[in-house]
């Protein structure tokens, strides 16, 4: 629930969910995370009373959390032993069908890209198309902190997809594939669910969504596709204090009166 402005960051990722098409979402939470089922939960009582206050504006704000079209399921994860892991605590609601995984930490910056027809949404229509799961990259300078994609040398331009024979994780600088990072996206197909069930728990007791998407490269085609605009890493200190800045100067109210002071306080004359 950590917030950005005035909104926490997985309501960002659900709106970006909305924006590309999806209906039901399911939230991968802990026990110790019931703020996050209170606040996609319907709160009856505040919203008559907006509404008796003709609030309208914080009505709206309110209703557009979780809007009447889509359900928002959560299911809990006893343990925290990896994303693989993660993933297939979903897998009873879900069912043996394609699912599109989405990291919370990450935000792709919703003023530099259309979310209704770009990144996610684009790769949810390239897999209706092709059947072809797609995995979201990005070009990164430092490829040693991130899982880096091998696409055989291939240039890769933003919104194109093509086929990758692998991921490395955290590669040394000299060895990496490419430069193109997981950005935390996934569209994948159903034959991902059979291989997450027999994928060994590795280094830390923990089972990677990585080693059945290797495993699920050697099945079928899966493809990096670039994503387009920019990302904002919010599990990064520094990710976030930019993100937090970036969305500030751009708020729709506050972002002039925002501005202003961060220019006074950063000593940069108008």
């Amino acid at each position: 629930m950590l917030p950005l402005v005035d909104k926490p960051l997985i309501q960002y990722v659900v709106n970006e969910c909305i924006a590309a098409g999806i209906t039901e979402i399911v939230l991968v939470t802990h026990s110790s995370k019931n703020s996050i089922e209170n606040h996609f939960d319907t709160s009856f009582e505040l919203e008559a009373m907006l509404e008796k206050r003709v609030k309208r504006q914080l009505l709206e704000e309110v209703q557009s959390i979780c809007p009447p079209h889509v359900t928002i399921m959560q299911v809990r994860q006893g343990l925290a032993k990896g994303l693989g892991h993660a993933v297939m605590c979903a897998h009873p609601v879900v069912g043996d069908e394609p699912v599109a995984v989405i990291l919370p930490d990450v935000i792709l910056d919703e003023y530099e890209s259309d979310l209704s027809q770009d990144n996610l949404a684009e790769m949810i229509k390239r897999f209706d198309e092709t059947g072809s799961s797609q995995i979201m990259v990005e070009p990164v300078e430092d490829v040693t902190a991130y899982g880096v994609v091998d696409c055989k040398g291939v240039n890769l331009e933003p919104g194109e997809s093509v086929p990758m024979v692998g991921v490395v994780e955290k590669p040394k600088a000299d060895v990496a594939p490419s430069n193109l990072a997981v950005v935390g996206r996934y569209v994948l197909s159903a034959e991902i669910w059979p291989l997450l069930a027999k994928t060994p728990p590795g280094a830390g007791d923990e089972i990677q969504l990585t080693d059945a998407i290797d495993m699920l490269i050697e099945k079928e085609t899966v493809e990096a596709y670039h994503m387009k605009g920019k990302s904002h890493d919010c599990g990064n200190k520094l990710g976030y204090m930019q993100a937090f800045v970036e969305y500030g100067i751009r708020h729709n109210t506050l972002g002039e009166e925002f501005k202003a002071w961060l220019k006074e306080s950063a000593g940069i004359k108008k």
